[in-house]
């Protein structure tokens, strides 16, 4: 696990706002994090970090969700039901660029002479800013300053703004605006140059070879330039418009020029000292999936209009006020923590970024600030982005699971390549069909029916919206039952029947396709039993809905009595010798992993390791069965969950940024209070530190997700489980308070907790009900209430350790112990299809 035990930011460079992301220096060894970093997006439109000036930089990136190409996908050993269509989003034209010469010298960061450099992402304003001193190689200087913006409440907008003024000097500048199709991130300085070979990577975008977008519409008027596309393979289409607007006191003169790839409006300005030069650019962005290249191009232009009426000033105000009411309902304050705060901040504006404006889309493992994945969706959406969605967002989290609601049918038809009934969700998609070529570490999940089924009925029970389900989603629970009990077996023994599930992947990938998957197995139990209660409240509650629901599915009371039966009777694996949950039924009788022992450059082990080898060691790349325990928290007692925790802490490699974050929260609950707070920091920074070494592919969203669950449900101590509303905190030592909100049935409640007592108050909204360590609390507007506390839990000390788990004995006497490989190679090229994030 990569630890960030101090503050890992430089902060002469990164300075500590609690409200913005502060650059003050440029930096061109880390470009493609800072890239990242600095990205702005609101869900279905990102444009990344890059400079303005567009030549610079390590990945230049414009991002429509779910705008992608398929094609073949082509296994060098075929069998039946594999996945065919490879899906791999898109780098959109990039309408960002603005290059800039002065005296006709160009303005290169990476070679300029900067006397002054500021970049700022604020997060309440929603804007990206930098401001520069610029001293050409004549010795004149030059303030460069540039704001960029993709709105929040209009999903299809961007605005940048760029302002040049001499300060010592007069000079001939020239200020050239583009829109430009680099064709997968290649542009003209590179295009003729070979892509330089690296090291296999699954956790990078395929790359494309043929031409992506093929030319349907260029439109040059005035100071708007548009340029339509059509993918070659997946039939997608996509405009780009650009409005131009000029201010200065200058002398100038303009032109256009635009062909099917790049569209320039250029200004030569006869610029005097003093004398500022700003150029506004509008911009607009749709996407569609059969709507002809020629009608995106009317929206663009609607769009264009629509902002050049309300103008710049307006549209910069809208995007604050929007911040401002996302902050109201979904800011935690941490009190005298500084760079926490910011940290914080940051990962709660990337969950902005990637959510908001989906409107009805999935939301990407990257979002929209990479190309890392392929822009595919996965289930870390449901378990990690949903929870933070549904109880401060619910309008945007109803919109994700319309999405997955919209996908059923392309679910239903993969369900019957695997010869089952029911629907099977895909693993990795993006149009709905599956798009892993590793089956074992990817197909095999077939845990994503009960993560979208558990993520659906968490929604209706914090939001009280019956008539999601009503109006169809209930279908989702109904398909992914049906699913589970096709798949499932029954064995009888001497006392009992009992429900197994083979053949199953969990979320842990290093260990796959086995028998009995805990995870796989209690979130199933789950999903059977929600889609029966779901089917039996609806008949009860809106016969009608039930009426219809029948004639759809042809659901019969004897269907839902089996998913009653089977969800009772499932087979929850326990080892009463060791007093923890195996993961799989043959888990413990493999050879332990001595990560202790393992060096750190042979981390992450996927990309040293061949699977065979990793796959026959008790050795987890995430969390599996720690995540059971958040999940379904209150099926397992308090020993057993420190019992297994103890047991898989130190086995869990951390290989995937989806493990910290899992393991704080447990650990926060069963005491580790120390252990708790590192893996904490360690998910806080995984991308401001780049402690994968991966940030230039994208945002991890899934972690910015868990952040928010670490500090609301791992120190906030809350849960959710069947709709009962509970607490039970763990302040970490140091901190002076914590607070955050939520939102409960229409009520939005801030909840603040210090060393000796939680509070609530009612901020929007009537009144809600809570439970605080097993205690009634009613909390009404105009009321708050302090619920005193003895303590934030237990307390211990240290972390679980392999000498802890070498020191015991399997059911059959052997005992447990821990050794490595003896020889490891590093992997150039291979098919794997494990998610490494």
């Amino acid at each position: 696990m990569r630890f960030a035990d101090h503050d890992p930011l430089n902060r002469t460079r990164f300075p500590i706002d609690e409200w913005a992301l502060v650059e003050t220096a440029f930096g061109d060894a880390d470009m493609g994090r800072t890239e990242t970093l600095f990205a702005v997006g609101n869900g279905y439109l990102g444009l990344r970090g890059n400079v303005e000036e567009g030549r610079d930089g390590h990945m230049h990136g414009t991002f429509v969700n779910g705008f992608h190409e398929t094609w073949p996908i082509r296994h060098a050993e075929e069998a039946f039901g594999f996945a065919r269509v490879g899906q791999t989003i898109v780098n959109a034209p990039d309408a960002k660029v603005i290059r800039l010469y002065v005296d006709d010298e160009p303005l290169v960061l990476t070679i300029a002479e900067l006397l002054a450099y500021e970049r700022r992402l604020d997060f309440r304003l929603g804007a990206l800013s930098r401001s520069i001193v610029w001293r050409t190689p004549s010795g004149k200087r030059v303030l460069i300053t540039s704001r960029r913006m993709v709105s929040f409440t209009d999903r299809h907008l961007a605005v940048l703004d760029y302002e040049v003024e001499m300060l010592d000097a007069d000079a001939a500048v020239t200020i050239s605006s583009q829109i430009l199709n680099r064709q997968d991130g290649r542009d003209e300085y590179r295009s003729g140059v070979p892509e330089v070979p690296s090291g296999f990577d699954p956790r990078k975008a395929e790359m494309f070879n043929e031409r992506v977008l093929q030319p349907r519409v260029k439109r040059n008027e005035g100071g708007r330039h548009v340029l339509a596309y059509q993918t070659t393979n997946s039939g997608m289409t996509i405009a780009v418009g650009a409005e131009h607007e000029i201010a200065t006191e200058n002398r100038f003169t303009e032109s256009s020029t635009i062909g099917d790839d790049l569209a320039k409006h250029i200004y030569r300005v006869q610029a005097k000292q003093g004398t500022p030069i700003r150029v506004t650019k509008i911009i607009s962005y749709h996407t569609a999936r059969s709507v002809p290249a020629r009608e995106l191009v009317d929206r663009c232009d609607r769009t264009l209009d629509r902002a050049a009426e309300s103008g710049v000033a307006a549209l910069f105000a809208q995007q604050r006020s929007w911040l401002d009411d996302f902050w109201a309902r979904s800011d935690v304050e941490i009190e005298g923590q500084a760079a926490i705060q910011q940290a914080t901040r940051w990962n709660l504006f990337q969950l902005a970024e990637a959510t908001a404006r989906t409107d009805g889309d999935g939301v990407a493992a990257k979002g929209v600030s990479g190309s890392g994945y392929g822009g595919h969706y996965f289930w870390d959406t449901e378990v990690y982005v949903m929870p933070f969605l549904t109880y401060t967002a619910p309008v945007v989290a109803r919109n994700v699971l319309r999405f997955r609601q919209r996908m059923l049918p392309a679910a239903r038809a993969r369900a019957v390549d695997l010869n089952q009934r029911g629907a099977l969700f895909p693993w990795r998609t993006i149009n709905g069909q599956e798009s892993s070529a590793y089956y074992a570490a990817g197909t095999a999940q077939y845990h994503i029916d009960a993560d979208i089924s558990y993520a659906l009925t968490q929604y209706v029970a914090a939001t009280g919206d019956d008539d999601f389900l009503a109006r169809g989603a209930i279908d989702i629970l109904v398909e992914t039952a049906r699913m589970w009990e096709d798949l499932g077996f029954w064995r009888s023994n001497n006392t009992d029947d009992v429900f197994h599930i083979h053949g199953v992947t969990g979320p842990d990938e290093y260990t796959t396709v086995v028998n009995d998957n805990l995870f796989t197995n209690v979130m199933a139990r789950t999903n059977l039993a929600s889609a029966a209660s779901a089917v039996d409240n609806l008949q009860v509650l809106d016969p009608v809905a039930y009426e219809r629901l029948v004639d759809r599915l042809m659901v019969t009371p004897a269907e839902v009595a089996s998913w009653r039966r089977a969800a009772a009777h499932m087979h929850i694996p326990f080892d009463e010798q060791l007093g923890i949950h195996p993961q799989d039924s043959a888990f413990l009788q493999k050879e332990l992993w001595d990560l202790e022992q393992t060096p750190e450059d042979r981390r992450p082990l996927l990309l040293h390791y061949h699977p065979l080898v990793i796959y026959r060691f008790q050795v987890l790349k995430q969390a599996d069965v720690v995540l059971a325990l958040y999940l379904q928290g209150d099926r397992f007692s308090t020993e057993a969950k420190r019992a297994n925790f103890e047991y898989y802490d130190p086995l869990t490699t951390g290989d995937s940024t989806l493990s910290a974050v899992m393991q704080s929260i447990i650990a926060s609950e069963v005491g580790y209070h120390e252990l708790a707070i590192r893996y904490f920091r360690s998910a806080l920074f995984v991308d401001l530190a780049d402690l994968h070494n991966n940030t230039a592919d994208g945002v991890h969203v899934a972690s910015t997700g868990g952040v928010w669950a670490a500090l609301v449900s791992g120190f906030g101590g809350f849960r959710d489980h069947n709709g009962v509303f509970t607490f039970d905190p763990r302040l970490p030592d140091g901190w002076a308070s914590l607070t955050f909100r939520i939102t409960l049935r229409g009520t939005r409640l801030r909840v603040t907790l210090d060393p000796d007592a939680i509070s609530f108050a009612v901020e929007l909204g009537t009144e809600a009900r809570v439970r605080v360590r097993g205690a009634e609390v009613f909390v009404s507007a105009g009321t708050d209430v302090s619920v005193p506390l003895d303590g934030q839990g237990p307390r211990l000390f240290g972390a679980p350790t392999m000498r802890d788990v070498t020191s015991t004995r399997r059911a059959d006497g052997t005992l447990l112990t821990a050794s490595i490989p003896t020889f490891s190679v590093d992997v150039d090229e291979a098919d794997a299809g494990m998610q490494l994030d």
